[in-house]
């Protein structure tokens, strides 16, 4: 690489950031460190009749809680800024001029209307209407008008557009790191408009003109800008300047069929495709922070949707991503995606976290309901955590805890024979009568007695557990009697036997 690394991240704020959108920002974010480059972010709001108000505050609250906040952008070492392209517009007018001068540009100042009418025209016969170099000569352009007439009605206010004029019979060899040498005919190529009538530039020029100028080496962006990629590069060729690095990246796929990942399918199945919540007066998506992942799981699984090191790793820190990360070994074609691998994912972190880490985080979710309580949370998480996919999910593993059974589960109460009561009386007497009340001492005397007075360890166990939690589910036993304490223990076994 003879240049420095500078890769950017160009969303448009049309609304929320979506997980596709994310991946383009991550792997941008893993190339810049791993070759000690810039990441930087650039808002592309050329577009104003798309703007959404929040959009753009959505874009950097979700690149911050993600952990791959840009180096360079609004307001943040603004080195080659305006990092806005609205607040850049008055640049684009120079370059647009600049290309009609050299002959690589022209006026167009047909009207919508006749644009319309000759669509429709070739659709009746049966063709598809394209403005390219075999249209352009006779239509209302300067190509055909001498330079008095041009200036004569731009001056007057006649609204236009700047076409870029694609060469005629040319073969462009394209180079993509991703997807190796590709070929466009510029033959097949439309003029597109560079520069609109209300004086901003499209997305094509401005995109360019500020690659170019913020010295961007590599221009890392979703498979879907293929189709652009010969106007681009034709449009470095006309300004002279040097291309940079091209990478297209592969769809995210649908989890059932093909197609690019919607939001529908998110609604449809029940999973984020943003990475935090979106509402709007139509209602609320869903966010993937607000469903309880851990932005570290969120990043690992999207790394993997195109790219592997070429091992059976799956489990990746942010750290060893930078580390292993290469343009090369991301995939040609589009990723599946999996709600069921990310909640696998989420999984995995979670057993990462210490007991200390998700007790405050569950503490939380007392609070929220309304629980103080002295047990010991931090060892009430510690049991159950392996059964969890998401903290919040810990309320439900763990409810009985806080909150003692007032019905018991039907199916479980087949354990309930007619002998059960005054045995759980029998060991309501034993467990009096214990000092100790610890997890291993209180089994040892427990067996102790069913084995001295020949009971079956499932006459009573069943019931023990059916009357300490409503439900046969949870962890050890006896570790939940220590936590539960010998007062509660005995209340909640004499009310089974009052209410069963």
């Amino acid at each position: 690489m003879s240049k420095p690394v500078r890769v950017r991240f160009a969303p448009s704020p049309t609304g929320p950031l979506h997980i596709g959108g994310v991946r383009t920002a991550l792997f941008n974010y893993l190339f810049a460190k791993k070759n000690n480059g810039v990441f930087y972010l650039r808002i592309e709001d050329t577009d104003q009749t798309r703007f959404v108000p929040g959009a753009e505050a959505y874009i950097f609250e979700a690149l911050e809680w993600l952990g791959i906040a840009p180096d360079e952008t609004v307001g943040k070492n603004e080195k080659f800024g305006p990092y806005r392209q609205s607040e850049r517009k008055e640049i684009y007018k120079q370059y647009a001029d600049e290309l009609i001068t050299k002959g690589w540009a022209y006026y167009a100042f047909d009207s919508a209307d006749k644009l319309d009418e000759l669509r429709k025209l070739a659709e009746s016969e049966g063709k598809t209407f394209i403005y390219n170099h075999t249209v352009r000569e006779t239509l209302d352009t300067s190509l055909n008008l001498s330079e008095e007439e041009i200036t004569k009605r731009i001056s007057a206010g006649e609204p236009y557009v700047v076409r870029f004029k694609t060469p005629v019979n040319e073969t462009l060899h394209l180079k993509d790191i991703i997807r190796g040498e590709i070929k466009f005919e510029t033959n097949l190529l439309d003029d597109k408009v560079l520069y609109k009538s209300d004086g901003m530039p499209t997305y094509h020029l401005a995109n360019i003109v500020d690659d170019h100028l913020m010295e961007t080496s590599h221009v890392i962006r979703g498979e879907e800008w293929l189709p652009s990629l010969p106007l681009h590069v034709l449009l470095y060729q006309a300004f002279g300047w040097e291309a940079p690095e091209f990478a297209h990246l592969p769809l995210i796929l649908k989890p059932i069929g093909n197609g690019k990942l919607s939001k529908r399918d998110g609604d449809k199945m029940g999973f984020p495709v943003f990475p935090l919540e979106w509402k709007t007066e139509e209602g609320t998506s869903m966010g993937y922070r607000e469903n309880g992942f851990f932005p570290e799981a969120v990043i690992n699984f999207l790394a993997l949707l195109g790219w592997n090191d070429g091992t059976e790793q799956e489990i990746f820190s942010l750290e060893e991503l930078i580390q292993k990360f290469d343009l090369v070994r991301v995939n040609k074609s589009g990723a599946k995606f999996d709600p069921e691998k990310n909640k696998w994912f989420n999984h995995q972190y979670l057993q990462k976290q210490s007991d200390e880490q998700l007790a405050v985080l569950f503490e939380k979710i007392l609070t929220e309901k309304g629980i103080s309580t002295t047990l010991d949370v931090k060892r009430i998480v510690s049991l159950n955590k392996e059964r969890a996919n998401f903290v919040n999910e810990l309320w439900d593993l763990t409810d009985y805890f806080f909150v003692a059974p007032t019905t018991y589960d039907e199916k479980a109460l087949k354990n309930w024979k007619e002998e059960t009561p005054e045995l759980i009386k029998q060991l309501i007497t034993v467990l009096e009568s214990i000092s100790d009340f610890t997890s291993a001492n209180i089994e040892t005397i427990v067996k102790e007695w069913l084995t001295a007075n020949e009971i079956g360890m499932g006459k009573v166990m069943q019931p023990f557990r059916l009357s300490l939690v409503g439900k046969m589910m949870g962890p050890h036993l006896f570790d939940i009697v220590e936590i539960l304490g010998k007062e509660e223990t005995i209340k909640r076994l004499q009310k089974a036997v009052d209410t069963i």
